[in-house]
Order: C-alpha cells, then sequence, then structure tokens
C-alpha cells in the first residue's frame, strides 16, 4: 500500500476578510451562536489587523479586517466583499505537506513558519488555491492553547473580578447545534472545473467522488456543472462548480460578476438536529431560500416515508429539503447570502447515511435561486 505523502486530519479553521471584524463577530454570536474564544488585535499587539476567533462544535471561524487603506486585508474587502480566504487544513506536519505541495507544482504562499507562545508550538505552511483563496497546512501537534500563537483567550465576563473592565471580552453565543463542516464549495468560471479538479487530485491526492452535469443541475433559464473531489475519508469535500450556458445568467456567474474571481460559495455546516438548528436559525434573524409547497407534496408520493424519522409535516413547517440515496437519505436547506453582494451563503446538513449532496433537490432549490436572482435584477 503507498504512503500517504500529505495525510489531511479535517479543517482546522475557516478565516474570512471582512470589512469589520468586530461587527462580523457579533453576526455570527447572535445568529449563528458561536462563541468568540480567542482575539488578536492592537490590544494584543498586533498592529495591522484584528482577528476575533470563534466556535461551535467542531467548527473554528475567524473573521479578520485590516487597520488600514494599504492593508492585504483591506483591498481583499474591496475587491470581494466579505468572504472566505483561508480553507485551513490541520496536518500532522506542516513542513511535509509544503514540500510535498510544491513538489507536485503548488505555487507558495508562505514557507513553513513556527510560532511559538507559553502553550508550544505550532507550524504554518500556506499554498494558493483558486482565486485569492489559499490553503493553509496547520500543524499543532505540539501545541495546547485555545488557538494559534499570538491570539488571547476571550473572557466571557465584563470583569477580571477585581471590577476592572477587560477589553478581551465578548459574550458566549447560545450553541444552536452546528457541530463541522460537512463541506466547502467553490465557484469557477466556466472551463475552469476540471482545472481546478485536476490540482486537488495533482497537489493534494484527491479523488472524484461525485459529477453532476448540466443536464442534472439546471432549470429553464440556467444551468452549471459540478464535481465533488474529496479526500478519500471524508474528512474534507470540496465541490467545484463552473457556469454552463443557459437562457440566462446562472447562479455561478452572478457570483463571478460580485466576487470579481473564483472563491468559496457556501459552506455546509454539519447538524444533527436540523429542525431544531433552522428553528434556532430563523428565530435569530437568518433568511432561508424557500422552494414551493407543492414541493413536498411530491415529495410525499416519491418517498417512502417509513424509512424517514422527521415527519414531513416539520419538514414542510421550516421548509427542509430532503433527499435520498442508496446508503440513506439527508436533509438540507440554505440560507440567503448573508452579506450585501450575492455572493458567500451557508447550506445546513443532517445526514443519515446518505453520503450524495441533495441531487434530488436540484431543480426546486436552483428554481428558488433564481427567484432571488430576478428581485436583485441579476437573472
Amino acid at each position: 500500500m503507498t504512503a500517504d505523502l500529505m495525510p489531511l486530519l479535517g479543517y482546522h479553521h475557516i478565516e474570512y476578510y471582512v470589512g469589520n471584524a468586530k461587527q462580523a463577530m457579533h453576526y455570527y454570536r447572535t445568529a449563528f451562536g458561536f462563541t468568540p474564544v480567542a482575539y488578536a488585535g492592537p490590544e494584543t499587539g498586533q498592529r495591522d489587523k484584528a482577528s476575533w476567533v470563534m466556535r461551535q462544535g467542531d467548527i473554528t471561524w475567524v473573521m479578520s479586517a485590516g487597520l488600514g487603506p494599504d492593508s492585504e486585508i483591506c483591498q481583499h474587502q474591496l475587491a470581494h466583499g466579505d468572504g472566505v480566504k483561508d480553507v485551513a487544513l490541520q496536518v500532522p506536519d506542516a513542513e511535509t505537506a509544503h514540500r510535498v505541495a510544491l513538489e507536485r507544482g503548488a505555487e507558495s504562499v508562505m514557507a513553513p513558519t513556527v510560532m511559538e507562545d507559553e502553550h508550544g508550538k505550532v507550524v504554518i505552511a500556506k499554498i494558493k488555491a483558486y482565486g485569492d483563496t489559499v490553503h493553509s497546512f496547520v500543524d499543532r501537534s505540539n501545541y495546547s492553547g485555545v488557538f494559534l500563537p499570538g491570539y488571547q483567550p476571550l473572557a466571557h465576563e465584563a470583569t477580571d473580578g477585581s471590577g476592572t473592565k477587560t477589553p478581551l471580552y465578548a459574550p458566549e453565543g447560545t450553541d444552536i447545534g452546528l457541530r463541522f463542516v460537512d463541506h466547502v464549495v467553490a465557484n469557477t468560471h466556466l472551463g475552469g472545473m476540471d482545472d481546478l479538479a485536476g490540482f486537488y487530485s495533482r497537489i493534494m491526492g484527491f479523488t472524484q467522488l461525485k459529477h453532476f452535469d448540466d443536464e442534472a443541475i439546471s432549470t429553464e433559464y440556467s444551468a452549471l456543472m459540478s464535481k465533488v473531489l474529496w479526500d478519500g475519508e471524508g474528512r474534507i469535500k470540496l465541490p467545484i462548480n463552473e457556469p454552463a450556458e443557459g437562457k440566462k445568467k446562472s447562479q455561478i456567474e452572478e457570483y463571478l460578476d460580485y466576487y470579481g474571481t473564483s472563491g468559496v460559495q457556501h459552506l455546509a455546516l454539519h447538524t444533527d438536529d436540523i429542525v431544531e438548528t433552522v428553528k434556532a436559525l430563523r428565530a435569530n434573524g437568518v433568511r432561508f431560500m424557500r422552494v414551493p409547497d407543492t414541493y413536498y407534496a411530491e415529495q410525499q408520493e416519491k418517498l417512502d416515508w417509513d424509512e424517514i424519522a422527521e415527519p414531513i409535516e416539520a419538514l414542510a413547517e421550516q421548509n427542509i429539503l430532503i433527499d435520498t440515496d442508496e446508503e440513506g437519505y439527508l436533509l438540507q436547506i440554505f440560507t440567503e447570502p448573508v452579506q450585501d453582494r450575492p455572493t458567500v451563503f451557508y447550506e445546513i446538513i443532517e445526514r443519515h447515511g446518505a453520503k450524495g449532496f441533495g441531487e434530488g433537490n436540484f431543480k426546486a432549490l436552483f428554481e428558488a435561486i433564481e427567484r432571488e436572482q430576478d428581485l436583485r435584477g441579476n437573472l
């Protein structure tokens, strides 16, 4: 058996470049229930940016904002709006992962760098992924701190016990049941899907899990094509979308128009109880794309509901979609874009054995997306 020269342990964190990190932190705490756990910024000696680290379950997000017009973060945010900069992968050896990636043709963004504090050391290296997105390789096997060196843990009480206010404070979020990142979806330009799939196959040894052509993912007006790459273990799954020819502008083209380049379209977040998670998100003000009520009448006839634990009435009430494959079923729902530009959004997903991506829901979902596009004048 051939040794895996680039083993990946999972997603370490997702870093967003945003216009205002403190406000982004507040949004994801109040809307999605994430708890801020660490911070780096002027108060900790970091002069060029402010970063808030947030966590729920095994999901770690970093909201970073630049502190001046010449900042790389500010330039990124000007070009793309708020978006994902770094899909960071945890590895057992960052130096080896970086070296192997470069030997296979990757472009280095940051050579292996050792970061240390009183909790130990972390080794980080970075390579270019797609558009302006990067992958960090993070080896924290010798580190016990809350996140990374340079980040200070956040207190969740407003004082230090003596009555003195501390600036390193943020209220806890209310956990709504999000547990881990199921997959991260990339949008790329026409003709870019095969190139990007080849990149992950060549650089990281990924294989193709699924392929959907424009016949499978189409409506009357638009279409797209998609390939799903994965690590073979299920820890990392990366669907890649490109637009296809259609009568009108596809959702991928709209994304590319506003983001300006290839980038992360959406992140799928796993929950063990999608009905309760979606109820909590709605109560927190999160808006979701809607499919027509006729969808549920069709699913009532189409599926064997003796094999599905959730009653169809509960799913219909929250507008949650359902799909099956030979190994089980999944439940899913998609938010509207969470910023002014119609770019990044989220999928909430609950799997019961199924390894697919909701193929049976594609038509209903994309018609819902097209209705939103039409409201924005971008269909």
